[in-house]
């Protein structure tokens, strides 16, 4: 029998990791990546180097909690913690999650305006509502992951073009390399921005619930092993460094045509779109739109399902991707409710792209907490047996809480 050539090997191996990698550059990232590079040139390309380590080592311990205890996230603090814990993550998780929808919501919706004017942007909404509720309920699991999988794909755009554009190579790295800070509201929002929307805290439930869904599609049987904990960190540290170059890519663009240029605040997609404006002309459009759509369609099933896991398996519903819709009705539910919450945000007036900008700094709020509740599940012998935390994975996790709680701290205190 032939055996599968490497390439293919590797496709096989990429799932979840790929895919929460892929949908943390959702529109909400694009936003945040695209002011960062507006209002600050190159200077904030460091947080790309120093993002991916940190995301990929949380990340993956919620992958193996998944693995280890055949539970999502939520599974495990309910199983094994005090049910205020449990609270305390479900009121810091909702909100932000139902806010990001809704602005991914927003941010297509201005897009599709974008393309065709003479239709408002609430229309497209509601139709890319009605559409993501229909591929949700309808699709089995198996399809949706190939979707979402192969929509990862749409993401390489951003990666052609700077290349289309004169850059500064050494100016680039001297920016890359060497962390530049400003000690004022505003740089330190877009730094909590920017962490907030690469340790994203719905990825977290995301992760370890596909985990479980992973080994329950396979029918695997066995018990965990060192090749599935290898193969799973092999999924993860390429999905988190995917996501890490393409966050890179966007605050390269908007850095030097954006900044150059003189436009330091986006308030709108259309001056979104224009960093690309002078590299493709008015075929930048098309690429911006072809990223957000594409990028909402990837993300908004990964926020409604992380919040339809949390609610189910706090209450202990039925749930799962893989079910259909009459054998777990609440998870479906949450999951329209969801999309329906994150609709009606379109309608109290706030901009797409500031909604965008808003989640991601209440991510980087939020996201200490849930780092703390992760890295004492992943240390717990009692959840975890022999697969506890290493000395690095720890370090990491320590770093990624330590960073995240002083710039939220910062944030704070620059605020009031």
């Amino acid at each position: 029998m032939k055996r599968p050539n490497k390439f293919i090997r590797f496709w096989n191996i990429l799932g979840p990791g790929l895919i929460t990698g892929a949908s943390d550059d959702d529109p909400s990232g694009i936003a945040t990546y695209s002011q960062a590079g507006a209002a600050y040139g190159l200077s904030t390309l460091w947080t790309a180097l120093i993002a991916f380590p940190l995301m990929a080592a949380i990340q993956q311990m919620c992958a193996k909690i998944g693995l280890v205890t055949s539970q999502g996230l939520t599974g495990a603090l309910k199983t094994h913690y005090p049910k205020p814990v449990l609270y305390l993550m479900l009121v810091f998780s909702f909100p932000a999650i139902v806010m990001n929808i809704g602005a991914d919501i927003a941010g297509m919706g201005a897009v599709g305006n974008l393309l065709f004017p003479k239709i408002e942007a609430t229309y497209f909404s509601v139709v890319f509502t009605i559409l993501l509720l229909f591929l949700i309920i309808y699709l089995p699991y198996q399809r949706i992951a190939a979707i979402l999988k192969y929509l990862c794909i749409v993401l390489l755009v951003y990666l052609i073009v700077p290349f289309l554009y004169k850059q500064d190579w050494l100016d680039i790295a001297k920016n890359t390399l060497i962390p530049t800070i400003q000690f004022n509201k505003e740089f330190v929002a877009v730094l909590v921005g920017i962490l907030g929307t690469t340790i994203s805290p719905y990825l977290f439930f995301w992760q370890a619930s596909m985990e479980v869904e992973e080994m329950a599609h396979k029918k695997s049987h066995l018990m965990v092993n060192k090749k599935i904990i290898h193969d799973m960190k092999q999924d993860v540290d390429f999905g988190m460094s995917f996501s890490g170059v393409v966050m890179f890519f966007i605050i390269l663009t908007t850095g030097t045509v954006l900044y150059k240029g003189g436009i330091h605040q986006i308030d709108t997609v259309e001056q979104a779109a224009a960093a690309l404006k002078p590299l493709a002309g008015n075929f930048a459009y098309l690429l911006f739109a072809i990223g957000v759509i594409g990028t909402g369609l990837l993300a908004i099933p990964v926020l409604s399902g992380s919040l339809s896991y949390i609610i189910t398996e706090t209450f202990g519903w039925e749930q799962g991707l893989d079910k259909k819709f009459h054998e777990a009705k609440a998870f479906y539910i949450v999951m329209a409710i969801s999309l329906i919450l994150g609709l009606s945000l379109n309608y109290i007036g706030i901009s797409p792209v500031k909604a965008l900008i808003y989640t991601a700094i209440l991510y980087g709020l939020t996201a200490p907490v849930l780092i703390a509740i992760i890295l004492h599940i992943s240390n717990n012998k009692t959840v975890m047996g022999k697969f506890t935390n290493s000395t690095m994975s720890n370090i990491l996790g320590f770093a990624a809480l330590l960073i995240m709680t002083v710039a939220a701290g910062a944030l704070l205190y620059l605020q009031f």
